[in-house]
């Protein structure tokens, strides 16, 4: 039975960590009282950063799905995080950017994220293994990669 083995408790870690990320960036945000975004959209973005990007560059680089992407960015352009204008050199395309309140959040969510590694210190967690454990992460999603391709079930 595939419940039992190494690679089905893998997928089940991945998927329950994801969540459990989720739940910590919200009482974050909870904690610092915002309420007019939602864990996912702050992860977005943090994951634009300094950049100026469009849609389409956001969905590759941080492997969301694109209607989503689309939804959550005019979100948080209506909630002022993100400033959207038509590209100078595509009128079709709309890129996005950190506004000011933008900024400042992707600050405090990397805040917290410099206070998690402090506190790993302490968690029997050092970085060589989560060298080690990332390492193990890109084999397995090189893997899925590869499987998205395969056509045989």
């Amino acid at each position: 039975m595939i419940g039992n083995t190494p690679y089905y408790e893998t997928i089940q870690l991945i998927e329950r960590l994801h969540r459990y990320f989720l739940d910590v960036l919200k009482v974050e945000l909870d904690r610092k009282n915002i309420k007019d975004i939602n864990n996912i959209q702050s992860m977005i973005l943090y994951n634009i950063g300094d950049d100026d990007l469009t849609v389409g560059e956001l969905t590759i680089r941080g492997y969301y799905l694109g209607s989503n992407v689309s939804y959550n960015v005019k979100k948080m352009v209506e909630n002022d995080y993100l400033v959207q204008e038509r590209s100078v050199h595509d009128k079709r395309s709309i890129r996005v950017r950190l506004s000011e309140k933008g900024r400042e959040l992707r600050d405090s969510i990397t805040e917290m994220f410099q206070r998690h590694e402090t506190l790993l210190d302490g968690a029997d967690l050092d970085n060589e293994q989560l060298k080690e454990l990332n390492e193990a992460l890109r084999l397995i999603e090189r893997f899925w990669t590869s499987q998205t391709n395969y056509t045989g079930f």
